[in-house]
Parts: structure tokens; sequence; C-alpha cells
């Protein structure tokens, strides 16, 4: 049952305004002051919160502006019967879902509550969604090798420091990125990936920066690109090592002056930006080989993070390998299987040329190929692709 709290100095609003939401099924607690309504906040999670704006002591403005602090999520519904649309858009500055005036129409208070609840119930869902992501992106094993680039993202990830990441394919390079972006203070701010090995090099400048209509001959209509979807978050460019050598350039400039330009257009746009780029390729001999700017890589690399190799960290196989049985009965609805120790030993004995990605591959063949407990004869069969 929601619960919605009333906080008014008279009596007879309150009680009306509590008949009227009993009567719809909600549990409603009341407050005549900020005080009170303060400690119910405190020890209470309210779906939704009616709040008086003139009140002796303290108003409701100021009721709204310390509740945020302690329950930034309970949506504030402020009501006044001196309302002017200053009082409004102030409130709403300060945090309130919405404004009503005295006496409140019933249809309009009832709707009004069922959207501040709809809200309540989405914060909530997000809340919950973000922390399962969180999860299936998490960075397991307690090695030596991984616990330095978990001290690194520690050390790095508040500031706006530009970030390389390199290590091989598989390795969880992206999982170091989204770590950083988590642990930032861009973290409400979007996390945009640009695969740059992906997009073919007459392509990928239109994607970072966007284009304007008629730019091209397939420019039909004007792109926003990655930077500026990015803007007030971090962009992830993923295997930078393939960027064309002009699109190199641009991406200098905009690391440099904070702005670009979209293809075919001629205005500088203003973008705040933390690039964390990624590659599995050894740069310094791509420098080398002239493929790669000299000067894009300092700016890329203000801060250089190795992620090492599987076989570098074999002792966090058996962590790996517990949460995928977690993950994979999590999506295929089923209870985890266990695993004999016998069967993780010989995990970690094998060469894991695809890293974690592969290991990963492996105990999904395992789950799918084997009984509700995977044995040693199980591994030494199915770790390995099926030959005939």
């Amino acid at each position: 049952m929601p619960k919605v709290l009333i906080i008014d100095d008279e009596r007879a609003i309150r009680s009306t305004l509590k008949e009227i939401l009993e009567f719809e099924d909600y549990a409603v607690d009341e407050a005549e002051d900020g005080e009170k309504a303060l400690e119910l906040i405190s020890k209470t999670k309210y779906d939704a919160v009616l709040c008086d704006i003139k009140m002796p002591g303290m108003d409701g403005i100021e009721v709204l502006e310390k509740a945020m602090k302690i329950s930034p999520d309970s949506p504030f519904i402020m009501i006044s019967a001196h309302g002017t649309i200053d009082t409004a858009v102030e409130a709403t500055k300060k945090g309130a879902y919405d404004f009503l005036q005295k006496p409140p129409d019933l249809n309009r208070l009832l709707v009004t509550v069922r959207n501040a609840l709809d809200k309540s119930s989405l914060v909530t869902e997000t809340k919950i969604l973000k922390k399962k992501i969180s999860k299936t992106y998490e960075m397991v094993g307690s090695s030596v090798a991984l616990s330095r680039v978990k001290g690194a993202i520690e050390k790095v990830a508040p500031t706006d420091a530009r970030v390389l990441i390199t290590g091989p394919n598989g390795s969880g390079k992206e999982l170091v990125a989204r770590a950083i972006h988590e642990n930032s203070n861009r973290n409400n701010g979007p996390l945009i990936e640009v695969n740059c090995a992906a997009i073919p090099s007459e392509l990928i400048e239109s994607e970072l920066f966007g284009h304007e209509k008629g730019s091209f001959t397939s420019a039909v209509k004007q792109r926003i690109g990655k930077f500026e979807q990015a803007n007030g978050g971090t962009l992830f460019l993923d295997e930078v090592g393939d960027m064309s050598l002009s699109a190199q350039a641009k991406v200098l400039r905009a690391l440099q002056e904070h702005k670009i330009t979209r293809v075919g257009g001629d205005k500088d746009i203003k973008v705040d930006v933390r690039v964390v780029a990624a590659t599995n390729k050894n740069l310094m001999e791509e420098i080398e080989a002239k493929t790669f700017r000299e000067d894009l890589y300092h700016r890329l690399g203000v801060i250089l993070i190795h992620v090492p190799p599987l076989n570098d960290r074999r002792e966090d196989i058996p962590d790996l390998v517990q949460k995928f049985l977690n993950d994979i009965a999590s999506d295929y609805g089923n209870k985890p299987k266990s695993i004999t120790p016998a069967a993780i030993k010989f995990l970690q004995e094998l060469d894991w040329r695809g890293n974690v990605r592969e290991l990963r591959n492996v105990v999904e063949r395992l789950v799918i190929m084997s009984g509700q407990e995977i044995t040693l004869e199980d591994a030494q069969a199915y770790a390995r692709p099926i030959t005939t």
C-alpha cells in the first residue's frame, strides 16, 4: 500500500485530505509542522508528500529543502492558498514534483498523487536496474594483478583525467571503463561507447562528431555525434588504435579545445566530456608505423591502466566461474549448477587465449552440456570446442 505524508498546520485540511486518500487505499500519515514532518521522513520512506507552503515556524519551502537531503526520491507536491508563478517556480527549482493551489480540485489532486507515485516507482525500478547492470559488469577476482587495476581505478575515477586502458581482447577493458565512469563525479551523466574498429573509416568522423543535413550524399538529416551525446558524462573510445588518422586529428582538437565541429558544419560546439580510451594494440609500435599520432597518444594516456590476461591471474578463475554460473542460471531462470574442485583445477590449468570472454563461453557450454553438477569429466569433454 503506497504511503503518503500530509504536512499542514490546519487540522481540518489534514483530515479532509487524509479521508480522501485513505478512500483511495493510501496509507496516510500527518504532520502539523515542519519539525514533525522531517522526523517522520527520516524514519519512513514515503511514496509521495503533500506539503503546505505557508506554515508557522518552518515554512514548506524550507521543509522541502531539508527533506530532499534526507529522502531525495520522495516526490513533494506543494500546496498553497497564496500560490504565485514565482512560488511554483521556486518550489520546482528546490526539487518539488508539482504545485497545487488551495483548495485543490479533487480530480487534479488524485491525478497528481498518482503521477507522483508512478515517478517514485520508476525511480526505484531504475535504481534496481542500475544495481543489476552494475553486478553484470562487476570486476571479479582478488589476485594481485587485478588488485592493482582496482587500485588504479579507485585513484583515477574521482578525477577528470583521461585514461588509456590496454590489454588483450576479452580481458575486461570495457569493465575498467565502466568502473571508472560509475565511480566518477560524472556517474549521473551518460557513458557513451564507440567501437572504433567496427565503424568504417569514412564514417567514423560522422559517428564521433555528427553531421549536418546535406553534408554528404546519405546525410538526409542532421545527426548528433557521440561527443555531443556524451556531454556531461564519459566517452569510451574502444579499440582507439583502429581510428583513422583524419579522425585522430579531430579528436585531438576536441581534447585540446573542448569543442567539436559537425561534418559539413562551421559552428564550434562546446563539449564537456571525459574521454576513456582502450586498445589491444601496442600504440608505440603504431606510432613508429605512422598509423597513430604520438600527440594524441600523450593526450589520451594521462593515466595508463593495463588489464592483465587471464593466464596471468589464474587464481581468479574460481570466483569468475561461480559468477558466471550464477549469471547464466539467472538468465535461464534456473537454479545455479555446482562445479567440483577437480573441474575448477582443470580449468585453471588451461591456456586462456580468449581471456575472461572465453572462460564465460566455456562455463555456459558446461552448464548446457552437463548435469546439475559439473564434474572433471565434463570439463575435460566440453571445455574445448567439440570435434568429431
